[in-house]
């Protein structure tokens, strides 16, 4: 009790004041130093995400896309999403659309970075944060510190909460016994996702590949039916959200609780902009130019936090059902789609958990991937993968049956930790990113052939000369 007392404070004061001024500092820093990038070049986010990759040494920009959106899109962008709702009114769904907009710029910086430093390997290209903070610091300790963090926050913290909030959306059905089913479902999530894992990162890429289009836009179909059939009030819903989200009284008067902090802490979940996770995903890619991943990247966190987050948001705000904290989490999301939808909807948000959880824990898995190479320097023996992906399949199963207010705790932890470490070298480190930035504007302008010479980075790039 005293360990998850200790837990709640930290949580609660590096969301409070920490990271929202780094967060948010940051991407405001970069979207101006990049002259609003995510905006002015939004065509090119397109244009990028159906380049063919050169030689098949990496994988494509899109295959990079879907890993990076499969862990961004998960059952945070229903149950979260809700929970930011129950918890801190409608004005929170604002604060998200800042966060998303805003750092999106530093998703942009990040993820060109990991282009830029990554590494050329037997496999195909690898990379992330950790390549990028060792080649500023000549140091290995503090990369090692970040994958191991990265390693705690998505490989334990959140795949063990989505396989609970997984198991947790059965909790309305009438056969759910909760003393046996939790472990029965978190049983055949370990089960099905060692069988991803046993199959090397390509198959998990050919997993996010096919499955992330499919459940995005199922989901986001329904969404817009859900708004349809209740468009009268949705004037009113916009209404409380911006009325919500300035409500300077309410913010000043209590911060902990506000819209302003929920928005923020379950935004920054979501999206993950500037926490150094998608990186590991972008720096795989096989491009022409570094700040095309950049640019697909920024396409990530709006898919996420734009549509998917905002189509959660929409179903529950506009179904008439009035959010309270007792209803946080699922329950919220079930009786709003059931208000308008009827038996349907606790159906539909069951398979979208499934499909949204199941591609959480394989994109997340791919990171962890990431972090565990470098560690150990090299691609690990055959015994000591086949160990890791049984520990990891351990971990989703151990994860279905504890208690998810302690889960989101640790895992906003060790995720804002990561952001501590990434953020001020991706400060730092961006003038390396708007040099490539400003060499593909001046290629683009030119009708120039994308192509990047490394020579230009004062630093040790490989993959680019």
């Amino acid at each position: 009790m005293f360990a998850k007392k200790i837990i709640d404070l930290i949580s609660t004061y590096l969301y409070s004041y920490i990271l929202i001024i780094l967060l948010v500092g940051c991407g405001v820093w970069f979207t101006l130093r990049t002259r609003f990038v995510q905006l002015r070049l939004l065509p090119d986010q397109f244009r990028c995400v159906t380049e063919k990759n050169g030689d098949g040494k990496g994988i494509s920009s899109f295959q990079a896309l879907m890993v990076s959106t499969a862990s961004r899109v998960g059952t945070g962008n229903i149950i979260g999403v809700s929970t930011a709702i129950c918890m801190g009114g409608f004005g929170s769904v604002f604060w998200m659309w800042v966060i998303a907009i805003v750092g999106s710029a530093s998703a942009f910086i990040e993820s060109t970075l990991a282009q830029i430093f990554k590494k050329s390997g037997k496999d195909g290209w690898y990379g992330g944060p950790a390549y990028y903070i060792e080649a500023f610091f000549k140091k290995r300790g503090l990369a090692v510190v970040f994958s191991v963090l990265l390693i705690l926050t998505y490989g334990v913290g959140f795949n063990m909460l989505a396989s609970y909030n997984i198991q947790s959306t059965f909790s309305s059905y009438g056969f759910y016994n909760p003393a046996v089913t939790p472990w029965l479902i978190g049983g055949i999530l370990a089960v099905t996702v060692g069988f991803c894992l046993f199959g090397g990162g390509k198959r998990m890429v050919r997993v996010t590949e096919f499955l992330v289009p499919i459940m995005g836009v199922a989901y986001i179909g329904v969404a817009l039916v859900v708004v349809a059939l209740n468009y009268r009030v949705i004037p009113d819903v916009l209404s409380r959200i911006f009325s919500g989200a300035f409500d300077f009284k309410a913010i000043f008067g209590g911060f902990g609780g506000s819209a302003l902090m929920y928005g923020v802490k379950r935004g920054l979940f979501s999206n993950e902009a500037g926490v150094g996770s998608a990186p590991n995903a972008s720096a795989t890619a096989e491009v022409s130019h570094p700040v095309k991943q950049g640019l697909v990247q920024i396409l990530s966190v709006f898919i996420d936090t734009l549509l998917v987050c905002t189509a959660t948001a929409f179903m529950c705000m506009c179904s008439g059902i009035e959010p309270s904290p007792s209803l946080s989490g699922a329950p919220f999301v079930q009786l709003s789609l059931t208000a308008t939808l009827g038996k349907f909807g606790p159906v539909f948000i069951t398979v979208a958990m499934l499909l949204f959880g199941f591609t959480t824990l394989i994109g997340n898995l791919y990171y962890v991937d990431g972090g565990l190479f470098y560690i150990l320097k090299n691609k690990p023996e055959k015994e000591v993968l086949s160990v890791y992906y049984v520990i990891a399949s351990a971990l989703i199963f151990v994860g279905s049956g504890l208690d998810a207010d302690f889960l989101w705790n640790i895992a906003d932890i060790t995720m804002g930790l990561m952001a501590l470490i990434n953020i001020p070298v991706i400060l730092i480190l961006g003038k390396v990113a708007l040099r490539a930035l400003d060499d593909y504007d001046r290629k683009r302008k030119n009708g120039e052939e994308m192509s990047f010479d490394g020579s230009s980075v004062p630093y040790n790039t490989d993959a680019w000369k």
